[in-house]
């Protein structure tokens, strides 16, 4: 089983993911192996709040440029995680509204 902190390897933070902050919706990149029981169970263990439902999403590359130099960004998984009701918010997002 793999440690909770190689799941979970940051929060995202744009306006979309900082507007379901009221829902006890929580945006986080994950690892790209990672399963929604392996997600569940991470941020249970590293916040402490109980888990209602885990939604993943993998994000495709996308070109961009810089000048004359052309690329792609990176492959990444997102995970969308909603707590239930009566589980306490997660204290780092807390700030941040």
């Amino acid at each position: 089983m793999k440690i909770a902190h190689d799941v979970i390897i940051r929060p995202v933070i744009t306006e979309a993911s900082m507007d379901r902050l009221a829902d006890k919706t929580y945006t986080f990149e994950v690892a790209k192996s990672a399963t929604k029981p392996e997600i569940k169970a991470a941020v249970e263990e590293i916040f402490k709040v109980s888990v209602k439902c885990v939604n993943t999403i993998n994000m495709k590359k996308k070109p961009k440029r810089l000048g004359v130099h052309a690329g792609y960004t990176s492959e990444w998984k997102k995970a969308i995680v909603t707590l239930k009701a009566d589980s306490k918010t997660i204290e780092f997002f807390d700030g941040m509204n």
